[in-house]
């Protein structure tokens, strides 16, 4: 992963670092900050995307920024050179050796760890030799599989500092250690050496004890959730891969006189160049010569298209959907909106805190106290003279039971089976650290196209007059709009032919762009567009039309007039409808504590309109892709927790931003990979089913976690005291890690709402 670094302009300058060596949520806290403590500093570590956005100024260099990191523990890499490749182009997956890797040792783990913990817990497999073939198959696991653990433990010790990788090591070393000293000084290396199966409390001899099913078992349960940590940390790009992909890849340039198609990156400012219709406009400038309707809904959220013609701006990306058009580039790379929306998104991610571990902030206050523990253990019994055997078999006993094997079950089982629960109700949850905010969530922002709407034009209403019928008009006017490409057109065309079936074919026919369509249907002159069109041939509205054009507008709908053989004979209506699910998601929002908002790129009276219906009081209207991330930080800002629902290329930043982000399945793959849940149905109901089952996983999770520690925490009094006997530790393993699974499968009866 490259860095990149800019100057802001204010006698400061920023830079992104990827850093390497993080193990979990507290290690990102470290490097923040030790960066934060330099003078002239402001750093932000993203735990999720491996990042460091540092502003710094005054004598800091970039070298000094690497140096701080390095010296915490961990790595950062050099800036990158300015012809670095664009996002487009970095590789999908930089961290796919190190995912490799753990796949590797987590295979490696399972493999050797389900025989070594079968053999201990099981009395009837237990033949001559079996402990030395436990030890053949643990050494791999708590030395190569576990190495990451140890050499995290090394780092954090280094710095005075205890995560849970801290105990994880010392447990499993301990146990290892002290199993090799049992087999080797000991007495456990016997001959006919058995784990008896009772559950007594009475002291023991340390030297006749092994623990290598706990080594073994906590290592590869362990490694099992940090596997699927990473495969989610992977995606942490996507969303800007996305993004980038949405841009048009070659472009038709006017050059000499002549039409030449070259690669978008070969695009200058001032080129001109052509789009046909249904092309993608391959980069910001100015229409210079035709006329078209462009489909800019995916960047602005406007669902109507917009007219365009000489001297209009347009920008890159957005869809053709009329007639030819030549343009002349005004911005190209990364000046363009697309490439700013891309940064939008990458800040966005980048300033988003990752939620801090539970486990992790647990083990702040239990390593230190369990490390303590034991220590204290071991002085008191040497100091009681009870001999140097009893006081380590004691002490170890403690590291040994204080490292929950449940607890590497406690995320993944609950975070499984609540997953694969809501892949079934079309709920896709990304990941572990998403839960918490669900909790804390207070506002929700809607976006409308697309989520509380169907983000596609419909005939939603005909007026008539004159004694017209409605079949009449729809079939005249369906006719000739079924010729055009033009998106209201086709709304008309498939409203019509939905509702008279066949629509005749039009003997002549002519688009007027920016007007409308005229021609002949059935030997009737029919003119369908706006009130311009009508204009032009001598027409007026009658009153009652003039009504319904006036209602319509000021619903926020749009008024398309159709005419034939000297007279208006009807208005139609069109607009986006609203999704008939809607109104009863926004109800069961508000029963979660939610407060809607409708955010919108769409102009107000739409959005009332829309927001009236469904039942929201605070609309936002308006507002382009980055006012959009700016309205999500005000209500941040005012002490809100935000969760947000959107579907659109323009929403993949305010998603990113907000604390929460629920994107439809039905939207663009930016959105998608920009938010935290994925609503697979396109269903906003859905969204309220989704909070739900995150507030119930994370609440499986804090059950697991406090058991997990629980069960533990009972024993080590009896490990302190001597009078835990393997088969007891064997068995609270056992039992929490049944505990664990069993409250985790509980997820599997969490039903939808309707």
């Amino acid at each position: 992963m490259s860095i990149t670094s800019s100057t802001t302009g204010t006698g400061t300058a920023e830079v992104e670092l990827a850093i390497g060596g993080m193990t979990c949520a507290s290690c990102a806290a470290r490097i923040e900050k030790k960066l934060n403590r330099m003078e002239g500093v402001e750093a932000t570590v993203n735990y999720a995307t491996e990042k460091a956005k540092v502003v710094y100024g005054g004598d800091v260099a970039v070298d000094d920024l690497i140096a701080t990191v390095v010296a915490t523990g961990y790595t950062a890499e050099p800036p990158a050179p300015p012809a670095a490749a664009a996002p487009a182009e970095q590789p999908a997956a930089p961290e796919g050796g190190e995912l490799r890797t753990l796949r590797q040792r987590l295979v490696t783990a399972v493999a050797l760890a389900v025989p070594v913990i079968l053999l201990a817990m099981v009395p009837a497999l237990q033949f001559t030799y079996w402990q030395w073939l436990s030890l053949t198959l643990t050494a791999p696991v708590v030395t190569y599989a576990a190495w990451p653990f140890h050499r995290a433990a090394v780092t954090n010790a280094r710095h005075g500092a205890a995560t849970m990788d801290t105990l994880i090591s010392v447990g499993v070393s301990a146990a290892f250690l002290w199993s090799v000293w049992a087999l080797f000084l000991g007495d456990a290396g016997m001959p006919g050496m058995t784990h008896a199966f009772e559950l007594t409390v009475a002291r023991g001899d340390g030297a006749e004890n092994i623990y290598l099913e706990a080594a073994a078992g906590v290592t590869a349960f362990i490694l099992a959730g940090r596997y699927f940590e990473a495969r989610s940390k992977r995606k942490a790009g996507a969303a800007l891969r996305a993004l980038m992909e949405l841009g048009a890849k070659e472009v038709t340039v006017l050059r000499g006189g002549r039409e030449e198609r070259i690669p978008v990156s070969g695009l200058a400012v001032g080129d001109r160049f052509v789009v046909r219709p249904g092309e993608k406009i391959a980069t910001d400038g100015t229409v210079v010569e035709g006329s078209s309707a462009v489909d800019a809904s995916m960047l602005t959220g406007e669902s109507v298209p917009v007219e365009v013609g000489a001297g209009d701006q347009v920008t890159g990306a957005t869809l053709n959907a009329g007639g030819r058009l030549v343009v002349e580039a005004g911005r190209v790379g990364a000046d363009t909106q697309l490439a700013r929306m891309a940064k939008l998104v990458e800040d966005a991610q980048n300033g988003k805190a990752a939620a801090q571990r539970l486990a992790d902030r647990i083990s702040a206050v239990f390593v230190p106290v369990v490390i303590a523990l034991a220590l204290g253990t071991l002085a008191v019994w040497l100091a009681t003279g009870a001999g140097a055997t009893a006081a380590f078999t004691a002490a170890v006993a403690v590291l040994i039971i204080a490292c929950p094997c449940a607890l590497g079950l406690a995320t993944p089982t609950a975070l499984m089976v609540g997953t694969g629960r809501g892949a079934q109700l079309g709920i896709l949850i990304k990941g572990p650290e998403v839960l918490e905010t669900t909790r804390k969530a207070d506002t929700i922002v809607l976006d409308k196209t697309g989520t509380v709407t169907t983000g596609r034009m419909t005939l939603l209403a005909v007026r008539t007059a004159g004694g017209v019928s409605e079949a009449e008009a729809l079939r005249l006017a369906g006719a000739l709009e079924h010729a055009s490409e033009h998106p209201i057109a086709r709304a008309i065309a498939a409203g019509a032919a939905e509702r008279t079936g066949r629509l005749p074919v039009p003997e002549d026919f002519a688009n007027l762009p920016g007007l409308g369509v005229q021609g002949v249907v059935e030997g009737h002159a029919v003119l369908v567009g706006r009130e311009k069109l009508l204009l032009e041939w001598a027409m007026t509205l009658p009153g009652e039309l003039r009504e319904a054009q006036v209602a319509a507008e000021a619903a926020g709908r749009t008024a398309v007039l159709v005419a034939w053989d000297g007279e208006a004979r009807a208005v139609l209506e069109v607009a986006d409808a609203v999704k008939d699910t809607s109104a009863e998601a926004v109800r069961r929002l508000r029963a979660l504590g939610l407060t809607p908002i409708l955010l919108t790129g769409d102009n107000k009276a739409v959005a009332e309109a829309v927001a009236a219906e469904v039942g929201i009081d605070e609309v936002i209207a308006e507002v382009m892709p980055q006012d959009k991330v700016d309205v999500v930080k005000r209500l941040q800002a005012e002490g809100r927790s935000v969760a947000m629902v959107g579907d659109g290329v323009n929403d993949a930043a305010a998603l990113a931003q907000a604390d929460l982000g629920l994107a439809m399945g039905t939207g663009t793959d930016a959105a998608i990979e920009a938010g935290d849940l994925t609503l697979v149905r396109g269903d906003l109901r859905t969204a309220a089913d989704a909070i739900r089952l995150a507030r119930r996983t994370l609440g499986t999770i804090k059950a697991n976690l406090f058991w997990a520690f629980a069960y533990n925490v009972a024993a080590l009094p009896l490990a302190a005291l001597g009078l835990l006997n393997p088969m007891i530790a064997g068995a609270a393993m056992a039992f929490s890690s049944v505990f664990v699974v069993g409250n985790s499968l509980r997820l599997r009866g969490f039903r939808s709402a309707d």
